[in-house]
């Protein structure tokens, strides 16, 4: 780019997704410095190391003033409770935006917290169950989908300039209604994630279940993976998108009845409709991807 899109980007939360766009952005030329904020100095040390940031402090205070642009990639729960501190200490025409994976309780702080419409909610469709600065890469969004959920209130050209940054890293821009979002992600992303987790539960707490977990092989390794995420960002996930997600919860676990009725039954042509319904499911997903 010829010049910057934002002259200084405030990035709070250096992890996976916060040190991989401060990163992406400067190798695009997107921003012209790149500030990290966070409370772990060790965390904050491999960022700056790496390249993700270029001066970094532990407080918010010191981190957003004079930055143009305000990214808050932090646990959604953190996430919301750091909304009305930035709202403090930010210029007037800094534009602030998220990553986090839930909108509509977000981009309600939001517009609380900027009733002027600076604020642009947005969820970044990229990631790994791999967290912290030392994971980031510049390349993480190339060809991914950046969702951003505007309001009535948010302003057309905060909007705009934070879509020219997604971009500019590579990602696709796509606009859409925050409560659809949540209904969308406690499907295809939220409940994945809980039933990793409580798959291993279940598995652990058969008999000798410890034992039973050191003789599985790709299965149960492949199915689970997602298991490997930070358990306090998702912990939040769970909380704050709770009835979305449970709704679909309940769906899945009608699901899971029928296919145990139709076992008990020993009905092996309901059973292998399901598992050819879902198998062709899996191949078109494959397909789209």
């Amino acid at each position: 780019m010829t010049e910057p899109l934002f002259r200084r980007m405030t990035v709070v939360g250096v992890g996976l997704i916060g040190g991989s766009l401060g990163l992406a952005a400067k190798q695009a030329g997107a921003v012209g410095e790149v500030v990290g904020v966070g409370r772990q100095l060790a965390s904050l040390a491999v960022a700056l190391d790496r390249g993700l940031v270029d001066r970094v402090t532990c407080d918010l205070a010191t981190g957003v003033r004079d930055a143009e642009l305000v990214v808050l990639a932090l646990p959604v729960a953190a996430l919301v409770a750091a909304l009305p501190e930035v709202a403090i200490h930010a210029n007037p025409e800094c534009v602030i935006t998220d990553v986090g994976s839930v909108k509509e309780p977000i981009l309600a702080a939001g517009d609380q917290a900027f009733p002027d419409g600076r604020f642009v909610a947005g969820h970044p469709i990229a990631g790994k169950e791999l967290s912290g600065p030392a994971a980031a890469h510049a390349d993480l969004f190339r060809g991914a989908s950046w969702i951003l959920t505007p309001s009535a209130r948010t302003q057309p050209q905060a909007q705009d300039r934070m879509a020219r940054l997604c971009e500019a890293v590579g990602a696709r821009v796509v606009p859409l209604e925050a409560r659809w979002h949540d209904e969308v992600f406690a499907t295809v992303s939220h409940l994945p994630h809980l039933v990793a987790y409580a798959l291993l539960d279940a598995v652990l707490a058969t008999e000798r279940g410890d034992e039973r977990v050191r003789f599985s092989a790709g299965g149960l390794r492949d199915y689970t993976r997602v298991a490997g995420s930070d358990p306090v960002m998702w912990r939040d996930i769970f909380v704050m998108n709770r009835e979305p997600l449970l709704k679909v919860l309940a769906t899945y676990q009608e699901q899971i009845a029928q296919l145990a009725a139709a076992i008990q039954a020993a009905d092996g042509e309901a059973i292998l409709a399901r598992l050819r319904q879902a198998r062709l499911a899996r191949e078109e997903l494959l397909h789209r991807t």
